[in-house]
């Protein structure tokens, strides 16, 4: 038996003494049901983490928000600054309004334990607190030295935690992201398409739908050609997605519509395919004579791509999941998160919280079972010696 094997071993056991706390951290945190705007819950279970790596002898740091509950930034009291840096990000919101919990209660049947925002990610918060005390409490050598930043917004886009995921990424050799992998296997997320939202605003001529409908432009058959030009953008095998989700428009049956609006997802699986149809939305012009066509919109989140520092790490991940005895597989995810913004500045990988399944849904659940399993995986991840390779 290798000396990584011996230690998988040694912080399995570890945790799986570890089995009842880590379950009631876990109840915990899903207990304090957090919706991104709700500040007075995103403090409270901000605070209870802050408590929890205190606890351990972590510096933390609360950055309050303005709309969120900010975000908690977590590193060692004392370091060796000889050593290079890992950034580890996870995410405290969720998408479900408050009292959702009445209707999704905290249970454990048959291996699944179910609760809003248990998959994502609040398995995943129980990961990092629990990887972090088994390093300490086993006095495992480290030779990159792990700093942690915990949002509140993630959900709404990560808008006031971006900056200080950007300036960390900057700085770290590898980051590691807490999110659900993909499918009860536990895929792990090695590329994620990069995510884009356009507007598109139409300004016709407003007449007398009965009397004088020859005298208006309908914005709304003007809309209903960009709708057109819009889906003909699509290129499914090169993964550009482009959806018309929303549309409105005109202000009575009986006017002729002189407004109209659309708003567009896009999603891109590589930084080139996003300014090409950025560009391309951005070149729409009307059909119709004499109405005004307005564009707003970029790519918000730039896409996780699968370069050679992304794939360097997956491998590093692979080879301990053989030494753990699990083979692990990757793979790309259709949305984005935090990783999509570390992956433009170092070596990322995505999706190592628990496996499970119903992100955003109702039937939200993990499987309790590899809950100490993927915590072992990031503990040895952490553990594991500095990437060498760039892009």
């Amino acid at each position: 038996m290798n000396d990584l094997k011996e230690i998988a071993v040694e912080v399995q056991e570890f945790l799986q003494s570890q089995q009842e706390s880590i379950t009631n951290l876990l109840k915990e945190l899903v207990s304090i049901e957090t919706p991104s705007y709700q500040k007075e819950k995103l403090h409270e279970i901000l605070t209870l983490l802050k408590e929890k790596f205190e606890g351990m002898g972590y510096f933390v740091l609360h950055v309050p928000g303005k709309e969120s509950g900010g975000y908690l930034y977590v590193r060692p009291t004392t370091r060796n600054k000889s050593l290079p840096l890992q950034l580890v990000v996870g995410h405290c919101d969720t998408v479900w309004p408050e009292h959702t919990i009445d209707k999704m209660p905290i249970s454990c049947i048959n291996n699944k334990a179910k609760g809003p925002g248990i998959y994502d990610m609040k398995a995943g918060l129980t990961q990092i607190v629990f990887a972090l005390l088994a390093l300490q409490v086993l006095s495992l050598p480290i030779e990159v030295t792990p700093i942690i930043l915990i949002n509140s917004d993630e959900e709404i886009g990560s808008r006031e935690s971006t900056d200080a995921i950007k300036r960390l990424a900057r700085i770290a050799s590898r980051a590691y992201v807490l999110e659900p992998p993909l499918g009860l296997d536990g895929k792990l997320k090695t590329a994620r398409k990069g995510l884009g939202r356009f507007t598109l605003n139409i300004e016709g001529k407003a007449a007398h739908a009965g009397l004088d409908p020859d005298k208006g432009i309908n914005a709304i058959v003007e809309l209903s050609h960009q709708v057109q030009q819009l889906y003909a953008m699509n290129d499914f095998d090169k993964g550009i997605t482009v959806n018309v989700g929303m549309i409105e428009g005109g202000i009575s049956p009986n006017v002729v519509a002189p407004i109209s609006r659309a708003i567009v997802d896009v999603r891109v699986l590589t930084e080139a395919d996003g300014k090409y149809i950025t560009q391309k939305i951005q070149q729409l012009k009307p059909k119709l004579p004499y109405v005004k066509l307005h564009i707003e919109g970029r790519i918000g989140r730039p896409p996780m791509e699968k370069n050679t520092r992304n794939q360097e790490l997956w491998k590093m991940a692979e080879q301990i999941g053989n030494d753990m005895g699990i083979q692990l597989q990757q793979a790309t995810a259709g949305g984005g998160s935090d990783a999509n913004t570390t992956s433009v500045f170092t070596a990322t990988l995505d999706g190592l919280g628990t496996p499970g399944d119903g992100a955003h849904a109702p039937h939200e659940y993990i499987l309790s079972n590899k809950l100490i399993e993927r915590t072992t995986l990031l503990t040895l991840l952490l553990l594991a010696k500095p990437l060498k390779v760039t892009l």
